[in-house]
């Protein structure tokens, strides 16, 4: 069938399963976008930066398990405006299939309009870049970026096209494959004997439960291997939704301060077994020290990524494979051959007691009255008006990094955040790629005053979009970590650390969404309580306090401790 490569783009992105992509108009895709106009199945959001489009594709990747898809629609400003989100989609390993425009093919090598070098551009931000050569082959690479961008270890993909091999007519005859992964079998019996013996002869396993485990939906499995052999789990940071938190056997984030909590921290430090799913160890779990892993710990560590196996720690066991998979293959041994002692029962029940007084205090150390609001307080009032389904996205930054261990999540996936990437500017665009992936459940984002600047004008996107999101900007007037840095090892030498925002409440009313501005405590609970009920987006303004903030890299600052 004769067709526009733009048209061929649309129906290979159906023939993948496609229904819903994020995208900014530009000329150089315009062919791309005239066949939108007729798919009719295929839901187009117009987002107002290409930076916040690819935060949207990046969640709504992680929360249905496929790509999300971005259309970069120009080339040169509109390619480079994807950079950061590509970056952050990789550092966090999600599946993202990007789409961006090249000037013509004869135009190439010319310093013409628009013109930059993309594809050497993309290469370090993204898991792979390609050049569709000819207009014929663009379902081919379509079909095939697909593919990359969600197996083995995830990552963002992007194919530069130029715009005449859009308009180019091809013959297309539809796929001649959509491929299909699957993850294979049974991990050996012997290997299975072998993790066993390792754990059932120590004396204070543990479980660190990471990404992997969440990308393969395999909370269910990891839960029936630790009731099995009642071994207590942790969560790698930035997956605290990895496992529902109100199971007896979770203690929350095993990072060393303020990554973690104290309890998960001790749990993991005493270990003297580490069975490791799905988790590289990476920078934010461990920061690479002995903080938080213990030097003797004998680690077994099952990742689907070879080269994460043993890359930060020794480890005993290296098993590559699905952590899913292998969690239901220990377990089911477990049920077959019950374990005859269980040395652990004792540490079991004290963290248990010790988990519990940590809540306790939290829960007294909340009621604070004081204003503006303390961190704690409004975090206390979204804890108690939260629906168990909800999905929060966080920003990083000071404020957003208390609140990932001071929420509770119960449906995975349940929470966004953007890992080791970090990135300020993450949180609000990620709720509403998260509330498209699924528009059933309550979602919630956080930023800080500063990180919800650099996104505010997608309010209108919601708007315009039907995306009822809960945005809550939390406003310490001032960028918290880097406060906090010149606060603790500068002196208090402070300079750029001030921040003047518009009300946020305000500014979203005038775009179609409603707004709540908050200063009171009891104030956040009633205006998050009304938001989710809302039938528009709910931005909400809440004044924190500038002092409520803290340092998180303490290592890189050593040398400024004689100071």
């Amino acid at each position: 069938m004769k067709m526009s490569g733009g048209k061929a783009a649309v129906e290979a992105l159906r023939a993948v399963g496609v229904d819903t992509l994020f995208g900014l108009m530009g000329s150089s895709t315009l062919d791309m976008y005239d066949a939108l106009y007729d798919a009719k199945d295929i839901k187009h959001i117009g987002v107002r930066d290409e930076r916040a489009g690819a935060h949207m594709a990046d969640a709504y990747g992680r929360i249905s398990g496929k790509p999300g898809v971005i259309i970069a629609g120009q080339s040169g400003p509109g390619s480079t405006n994807l950079v950061t989100g590509l970056a952050q989609a990789k550092l966090a390993y999600s599946p993202v299939l990007a789409i961006t425009g090249l000037p013509m093919t004869q135009h190439v090598g010319k310093d013409s309009f628009q013109e930059i070098d993309q594809h050497t551009l993309f290469l370090p931000v993204t898991k792979r870049s390609f050049t569709v050569p000819v207009a014929k082959r663009i379902p081919e690479f379509i079909f095939d970026a697909m593919r990359i961008a969600s197996t083995g270890r995830k990552g963002p993909v992007l194919l530069n096209i130029a715009r005449d091999l859009f308009s180019a007519q091809i013959d297309y005859e539809g796929p001649k494959r959509v491929n299909e992964t699957h993850y294979a079998g049974q991990v050996p019996e012997s290997v299975i004997k072998e993790v066993r013996k390792l754990l059932e002869n120590a004396k204070s396993p543990a479980i660190i439960v990471g990404g992997g485990v969440k990308w393969s939906r395999g909370h269910e499995e990891v839960l029936k291997l630790a009731e099995a052999l009642q071994l207590p789990m942790v969560a790698s940071s930035g997956h605290g939704d990895v496992i529902p938190n109100d199971h007896p056997l979770y203690f929350g984030y095993a990072g060393p301060e303020p990554y973690g909590n104290p309890v998960a921290r001790a749990l993991i430090q005493n270990a003297d077994v580490i069975l490791a799913l799905g988790t590289r160890l990476g920078f934010s779990t461990t920061m690479y020290g002995n903080e938080v892993i213990a030097k003797d710990t004998k680690i077994i560590q099952v990742e689907l990524d070879p080269g994460a196996i043993g890359n930060y720690y020794p480890v005993q066991l290296g098993i590559v494979g699905d952590a899913k998979q292998f969690s239901a293959c220990l377990s089911e041994s477990a049920d077959r051959n019950k374990p005859t002692k269980c040395n652990w029962t004792d540490r079991n029940i004290r963290f248990q007691a010790l988990w519990n007084e940590l809540w306790r205090e939290r829960e007294i150390t909340h009621t604070q009255t004081r204003k503006p609001l303390s961190p704690e307080r409004a975090f206390s009032e979204l804890r108690s008006v939260m629906p168990k389904d909800t999905i929060v996205a966080l920003d990083s930054g000071t404020l957003c990094r208390q609140a990932a261990d001071l929420l509770r999540y119960y449906k995975s996936p349940a929470l966004l955040t953007p890992l080791d990437f970090a990135l300020v500017g993450f949180g609000y665009a990620a709720g509403i790629g998260a509330k498209v992936a699924a528009p059933e459940r309550p979602v919630i984002s956080l930023a800080g005053d500063g990180g919800f600047g650099m996104s505010v004008m997608e309010i209108c996107t919601s708007v315009q979009s039907g995306i009822n999101t809960v945005g809550i900007v939390l406003d310490n007037e001032c960028w918290g970590a880097e406060k906090a840095y010149q606060r603790d090892f500068y002196n208090e030498r402070y300079i750029a650390d001030k921040i003047i925002s518009p009300r946020y409440d305000v500014v979203a009313k005038s775009c179609g969404a409603e707004g709540y501005f908050v200063t009171e405590p009891g104030e956040l609970a009633d205006a998050v309580a009304k938001g989710l009920k809302a039938e528009k987006p709910v931005v909400i303004h809440v004044k924190i306090d500038p002092d409520a903030i803290v340092s998180s890299r303490k290592d890189a600052l050593k040398h400024r401790l004689h100071n």
